[in-house]
């Protein structure tokens, strides 16, 4: 373990610990950033009436938009003299989300990102090839000097030119990969597309997150690049990558946050009321050791559950797999739809990639929803289908007709939504060039 002290902290030494940080946290907020300050008044709370980590439910939410509203600045609690780096989102969707660091804070970034590496089977002397994206992006830089923190090599050979990350893959003989679990399944289909055997690959652990995914996509990680595949989470305005993270030996039950630096509750989505351990809601966070932008009980909109595990290697509390966002959530005809509901359906297939995508479109006023998946190579061969069928061939052959009306059904079984099922061949559909990929299409607008 990277900080077996604090990793193993009995729980009652852990909220005390957490109590000191947030008293001292909301105390610094109140005199220095104006926000919070209109926040407390308007929610009549005083820096006093919080005494320990059990008062975090009475201070205010803080959402992206108060962060865009605030831009560029109005978060710093100290001189814009002061920072040691700054990093923003793209700004897509309106003004970009600003997120400020001091030397110390990136100190922190680094400690966490090493504890994370660790806790996915990394160790010092080894090889990290961080293909991750640099520049704005949290996650690039964020994963090089935690690595290098750590003692690791790093190469910052970020995202894309798929042909020479594998030419590097396999010159360099890296140990671990890291990047997005998209771009993984990108870099192992270049692989076997290239007839590149794994044993001319050195990797061992993949450390993959800044997307959801799911026990199926590593599954075919794992073979396709030989490796043994973990989630690491964050956002960039609590710190970026780090804020949690999957042991290598307790794959599928959880990712450890590290309640030392940060806080987690679950909130329900429509009242915002705390939710117990177990309970699916809106993951909030309060970051309690940050100095240049700290904040308070943070709406990530990630939807999943909290829960600690008794025989787990830590003592820290575990979040579940995200299951979707409360703001990209889907209704589609009054039911409730996000695209890791269709992939749980998917894994009963083996005809079937994991590669699809959602397409939601508009008629009139009726909302419909298209599942564009890939079958699998192994099926495309057994049926003697080749490469490229055709979309005819999806109502005209038999064993694609068959598989179209079977998935549909179980959708409709599973989820309540009769949803329009497209065959396309393995390969067909669009894959991540390095960055983030987007699982669903909405062409509603």
């Amino acid at each position: 373990m990277y900080n077996k002290k604090i990793e193993t902290l009995p729980i009652d030494e852990l909220r005390k610990l957490q109590s000191e940080r947030l008293i001292k946290q909301v105390n610094t907020l109140y005199k220095k950033v104006p926000f919070y300050q209109k926040a407390f008044q308007k929610h009549n709370i005083e820096p006093a009436d919080i005494r320990s980590i059990e008062d975090i439910h009475k201070l205010p939410f803080t959402y992206k938009t108060d962060l865009r509203d605030q831009y560029p600045f109005g978060f710093l609690t100290l001189p814009e003299s002061d920072l040691a780096r700054i990093h923003c989102s793209s700004g897509t969707t309106g003004k970009p989300t600003v997120v400020a660091y001091t030397k110390n804070d990136l100190d922190i970034f680094s400690e966490v990102i090493a504890r994370s590496l660790t806790a996915a089977g990394a160790k010092p002397g080894m090889k990290l090839h961080n293909a991750y994206g640099y520049g704005l992006f949290t996650g690039g830089i964020g994963m090089h000097y935690g690595a290098e923190k750590m003692g690791m090599s790093v190469i910052p050979i970020s995202g894309g030119m798929t042909d020479r990350q594998i030419r590097l893959l396999v010159d360099f003989q890296s140990e671990v990969i890291c990047c997005t679990p998209s771009y993984a399944q990108t870099i192992a289909f270049e692989l076997k597309k290239q007839g590149i055997p794994l044993s001319k690959l050195n990797l061992k652990y993949a450390v993959l997150g800044a997307e959801p995914w799911t026990d199926a996509i590593r599954a075919e990680i794992e073979e396709g690049l030989g490796v043994k595949a973990t989630n690491i989470y964050g956002l960039s305005e609590i710190i970026g990558p780090g804020v949690s993270q999957e042991s290598v030996n307790e794959q599928g039950k959880g990712s450890y946050i590290w309640e030392d630096h940060f806080y987690p509750e679950i909130v329900d989505k429509h009242t915002g009321k705390p939710l117990p351990h177990g309970e699916e809601g809106v993951l909030v966070f309060t970051t309690l050791t940050k100095e240049a932008m700290p904040l308070l009980r943070y709406y990530t909109n990630d939807i999943c559950s909290l829960y600690y595990d008794d025989s787990g290697e830590r003592t820290h509390v575990k979040m579940g797999q995200i299951k979707g966002r409360a703001d990209d959530m889907l209704i589609i005809r009054g039911v409730n739809l996000f695209h890791t509901q269709v992939e749980e359906v998917f894994k009963a297939f083996e005809e079937l990639s994991v590669n699809y995508q959602l397409e939601v479109t508009r008629k009139g006023v009726m909302d419909n929803v298209e599942v564009k998946v890939e079958t699998s190579e192994d099926f495309q061969k057994a049926t003697l289908l080749g490469e490229h069928y055709t979309k005819e061939d999806c109502t005209t052959n038999e064993n694609l007709a068959r598989l179209t009306k079977q998935l549909e059904r179980k959708i409709k079984n599973n989820i309540g939504l009769s949803i329009k099922v497209s065959l396309y061949p393995y390969g067909a559909i669009p894959k991540s060039n390095g960055g983030k990929l987007s699982r669903v299409l909405d062409l509603r607008n």
